[in-house]
């Protein structure tokens, strides 16, 4: 299904570079802000976490669209499935998503019959998306076919949910992992491919992003079928935000420029970039 890998790190940075520099002299910066706020999974994932704050996180949801200044709401609310619900009921605006981490977040090292009762029940939840965890110590072993028959097993228990796997690019290291653990990620069903779980000191890398963002274009181009990505994992500036919207407007198109296709896992972003918009 894909050919070689052609880039090393050295070609990737060259590559980044030259995007960011072409791609911010026909930058708006006002109406990226206002997508890039409406690409935003806003994200609350500690295990102090409790029912009142993912009420606050709801209604702090749906407080940022003002139709008279065009501006969007986010994307959606991400938690852990326990809280699911209690943000669906909370949520004033309709359009907003609830996503849920599901399939042992963080560390994947969890049984697949485990991983699936828990998708199934973040689903039963009100889930609209489910972000599953890549099992990095399979892939590190080679078990690449058990791999992605995990991410197959538990897209078929999301239903009618979109499923994102997060790769955790900070453990898998290499460019050849990176590459690879796209691919069965992708041949495995999943709707987006996402950076990281924002849980170890290598969250979200422009590098990581740009392999991944290749794997998508190629596998496009060959099949018509689009991929959606997700970086996550200490963006939390927004002029580092409009790089990764960047690297996804010039290499995939506008037609990723949407929340269908582009989310940003956060939790300060959207605020500073509410800030910005005049």
């Amino acid at each position: 299904m894909f050919n070689s890998y052609p880039y090393n790190s050295e070609k990737i940075q060259e590559r980044i570079q030259s995007i960011l520099k072409q791609g911010k002299k026909n930058l708006d910066p006002q109406k990226a802000y206002r997508q890039i706020l409406s690409f935003i999974d806003l994200t609350t994932l500690e295990g102090a976490d409790t029912d009142e704050k993912a009420i606050s996180l709801a209604l702090q949801a749906g407080n940022y669209f003002s139709a008279e200044k065009n501006i969007p709401n986010v994307a959606a609310v991400c938690v852990y499935p326990t809280l699911v619900k209690i943000v669906k009921d909370n949520l004033k605006d309709p359009n907003i998503g609830v996503a849920s981490v599901a399939g042992a977040f963080p560390a994947g090292q969890s049984p697949i019959h485990i991983k699936v009762a828990e998708v199934e029940y973040a689903v039963e939840q009100g889930a609209d998306d489910i972000d599953m965890v890549l099992s990095r110590g399979k892939f590190l072993e080679g078990k690449y076919q058990e791999v992605q028959d995990e991410v197959q097993a538990v897209k078929n228990a999301c239903g009618k949910a979109h499923l994102k796997v997060i790769l955790e690019t900070g453990e898998l290291k290499t460019i050849a992992n990176i590459r690879k653990a796209s691919e069965l990620s992708i041949l495995g069903g999943a709707n987006f491919i996402k950076t990281s779980t924002g849980k170890i000191p290598v969250a979200a890398t422009l590098e990581a992003m740009l392999v991944m963002l290749d794997t998508i274009k190629e596998y496009y181009e060959k099949t018509g079928i689009k991929v959606g990505i997700k970086p996550a994992g200490g963006i939390s500036e927004a002029d580092v935000a409009i790089d990764y919207f960047l690297l996804v407007k010039e290499t995939l198109g506008e037609e990723w420029l949407k929340n269908k296709l582009f989310r940003i896992g956060a939790s300060r972003l959207a605020n500073k970039v509410f800030d910005l918009i005049k």
